[in-house]
């Protein structure tokens, strides 16, 4: 078997080389159909603090650690000593003390993680942490799910044509992925509206009206418009769902421009009628449904790999 991925900390695809992509890749799809999770010899305990809402990542991470046999212990943000001024890294100091070796943040802040793993000299921090979403910084598990959905669909990413469409500049989901397709292979286009694009994204794609594009791309990656991220944006007072919808949102005149292999992601929760026409969110080329399932076994990859790196459960 080949060797398996070894990491100490999980937040962020910009750490990953190729080859670990594909063998978390092939870990998941492991998983996936049936294989079994690794023996663990000792009880490893995980925490999630999730100080923004989620449905998906949270639950997807609760499920993929109860499948690999972890213990979770409870944690509410709201009831948390965070609310009295405590600071991350004294909570997972706490949570350290009592035994959690592994925690799984969501953060508003953009890279919140770095001073949790980039220690001072006089902070003594022996946990793994895995990034469950930072700000509009990286959403790597989000990601990796959307890798390997499309590996799924198509086998490869060379040459594949991407088109992410909506809210960019506030994505965490845009910027991970267009990182990470980019560098597979793939040729990653930008689409929405303008005032949501960034020329921080230039190196990674071009920019083109969505009508341009649709019927010559394989994957059509629908992005949630982020309302809670617009404070101080003068668009925001103009936004029109209804407009939205009809410049670049996925209606069936778009939908039947579609190549006939090509898919339709969404990382969720969807505004139905805004990005997504609400009878096409689960027509036959979308891939949401699958994208939560897949979501399941890539966390269990991704968990699997901090394991290993820290040695826990008696994983090597």
């Amino acid at each position: 078997m080949d060797k398996l991925l070894s990491l100490n900390n999980f937040v962020s695809v910009e750490n990953l080389e190729n080859e670990d992509v594909e063998k978390l890749i092939k870990r998941a799809e492991y998983f996936k159909n049936g294989g079994e999770a690794p023996h663990l010899n000792k009880e490893v305990y995980v925490a999630n603090l999730f100080f923004e809402n989620s449905t998906r990542t949270h639950t997807s991470f609760e499920m993929a650690e109860r499948k690999l046999g972890l213990t979770v212990i409870p944690f509410d943000p709201g009831h948390s000593s965070v609310n009295k001024g405590e600071t991350l890294y004294d909570t997972l100091l706490t949570l350290g003390a009592l035994g959690v070796d592994l925690s799984v943040i969501r953060h508003s802040e953009n890279n919140y993680y770095e001073k949790l793993i980039n220690l001072n000299p006089d902070q003594h921090l022996n946990m793994g942490i895995i990034n469950g979403g930072d700000g509009s910084g990286q959403h790597p598990s989000q990601c990796m799910l959307d890798i390997m959905t499309i590996h799924e669909q198509f086998g490869t990413f060379k040459g594949l044509k991407v088109v992410i469409v909506g809210d960019l500049k506030n994505s965490r989901v845009a910027r991970s992925n267009m990182q990470l397709l980019t560098r597979l292979g793939a040729k990653v286009y930008f689409s929405g509206p303008e005032y949501w694009y960034s020329s921080e994204f230039d190196k990674y794609g071009e920019y083109a009206p969505l009508d341009e594009l649709i019927e010559n791309m394989d994957v059509v990656m629908l992005l949630r418009v982020q309302h809670e991220r617009h404070d101080g944006d003068k668009n925001e007072k103009l936004f029109s769902e209804t407009e939205y919808h009809k410049l670049y949102g996925l209606d069936e005149k778009r939908y039947n421009k579609l190549k006939k292999d090509a898919i339709i992601m969404h990382p969720g929760p969807v505004n139905r009628g805004v990005e997504w026409a609400d009878e096409l969110v689960e027509a036959p080329k979308s891939r949401y449904v699958t994208q939560m399932k897949n979501g399941v076994f890539m966390r269990m990859a991704m968990i699997e790999a901090v394991m290993r790196g820290r040695k826990l459960g008696g994983l090597e």
